[in-house]
């Protein structure tokens, strides 16, 4: 009997059936038939732990014993409280407020929402557009489907539903570039904001690494410059580090690169370790404060229902207490450093007619190939080497946890350059 559950981006047509998780142990989960699989993709990027972490269970099945749930609206209690707090510590100077939510895709609806009432408060109520990257990725719910890749990116269906916004290309100017191959991107970004600044009221960008978009990685240079183009045009600086945050690119956080404290910054998947779905936006003194006033619009009208869970943000500071403890930085670098050597330097991966770039970026890297159809079966190629990929477009990526050993990354790797190089030399794992 097929299940009802309908799955996510999926051709109900041609899908086959979904294989069903029972288990899953530190970089592996366990599938009911048996197999057992090297996760490459830590379920969409957030299980940065592995699975069954022991102290991440047991920080649940505490908190559980003490209070599962209860509203924040008018309420609070000390796991939102402390994770507020910590936060705060960990994340760029200056973003001292903490609002909750339950999902990456909410947290920036929250972001957006935030920054056009902030500039409505502070005078400027003709800034109610957003811009965004050509490239970016930032949710499916509504108001971030408005402000993904409106040509490359999966909502075009939609384009009648959703409020229009201004875009601005991608860069193109790589992670390492210099200053001035910079300079192209940041002028005609600067351009944009020249034609666009009376009604934009936030610049929304994923820092570093634009994810589902296309794995672009771009320059810290572009942020720094980004940073000055916004203050100049009185336009509200939004990261969305739901990907990048909490490791993914080497340092703590993206916006860590390049020294810059964004006005909002949105963290979600690696917030938790992945074990329970929650968000946090956080702002500046000068966002919050803004909403600080007499009149009802300086009240933030949002509320998720289940915003602060105790049980997502107890399991959110035992996830950032063994992040910390576990010197996480430090595999995360060893992960970067097998992931170059591997991929980087394997020329005749470099060279192959299909492959139309490779790219490493902290515990993240792509083959990117000239064309989707050339990845197509690779899904299957790979669970029967014993590892779990699921490409993006043209786009074969590994997001491993950073838990994952160096075997097991020379498994992932050997199984990605083995579907372009057609070698029978996967490693066992």
């Amino acid at each position: 009997m097929n299940s009802p559950v309908w799955p996510p981006y999926a051709h109900l047509k041609t899908q086959p059936p979904a294989p069903k998780v029972v288990g899953g142990s530190g970089a592996y989960f366990e599938l009911e038939s048996g197999e057992r699989l090297l996760d490459a993709t830590c379920s969409w990027w957030c299980m940065i732990h592995g699975y069954g972490h022991p102290r991440l269970v047991a920080a649940i099945r505490e908190q559980a014993e003490t209070l599962c749930h209860v509203m924040l609206g008018g309420l609070t209690h000390d796991p939102a409280d402390r994770l507020a707090r910590e936060l705060v510590r960990i994340t760029p100077d200056g973003l001292n407020h903490v609002f909750y939510s339950d999902s990456g895709s909410v947290g920036m609806e929250v972001a957006m929402k935030m920054a056009l009432q902030y500039q409505v408060l502070t005078g400027q109520p003709k800034k109610r557009k957003m811009l965004s990257l050509m490239k970016a990725y930032h949710g499916d719910t509504t108001g971030c489907m408005a402000v993904c890749d409106p040509e490359e990116g999966m909502h075009s269906l939609f384009s009648s539903l959703l409020p229009q916004h201004h875009f601005a290309p991608s860069p193109t100017a790589p992670f390492n570039a210099t200053q001035a191959q910079v300079a192209a991107d940041l002028d005609v970004l600067g351009e944009v904001l020249e034609r666009h600044h009376h009604d934009i009221a936030a610049l929304l960008m994923e820092p570093l690494l634009q994810a589902a978009g296309g794995l672009n990685m771009t320059s810290p240079d572009y942020l720094r410059g980004a940073r000055a183009l916004c203050d100049a045009f009185n336009v509200v600086l939004i990261f969305d580090e739901v990907a990048t945050g909490f490791g993914r690119t080497g340092k703590l956080f993206a916006a860590d690169h390049a020294h810059v404290t964004p006005d909002i910054m949105v963290l979600s998947k690696g917030l938790t370790g992945g074990y329970l779905g929650h968000a946090a936006t956080l702002a500046t003194d000068r966002i919050h404060d803004a909403f600080i006033g007499d009149s009802a619009h300086h009240a933030f009208m949002h509320g998720p229902t289940f915003m602060g869970n105790p049980l997502a943000c107890r399991v959110a500071l035992e996830s950032l207490a063994v992040f910390e403890e576990e010197n996480y930085l430090g595999k995360i670098a060893l992960l970067n450093r097998l992931l170059c050597r591997a991929l980087l330097e394997d020329q005749a991966l470099m060279a192959h007619p299909e492959v139309a770039d490779v790219r490493v970026l902290g515990a993240t890297a792509v083959i990117e190939a000239h064309s989707e159809t050339a990845l197509t079966g690779v899904a299957t190629f790979a669970r029967e080497q014993g590892v779990w990929l699921r490409p993006i477009g043209r786009w074969l990526y590994t997001m491993p946890a950073y838990i994952t050993s160096e075997q097991q990354i020379a498994h992932i790797t050997e199984v990605m350059k083995a579907w372009f190089l057609k070698s029978s030399s996967c490693l066992s794992g």
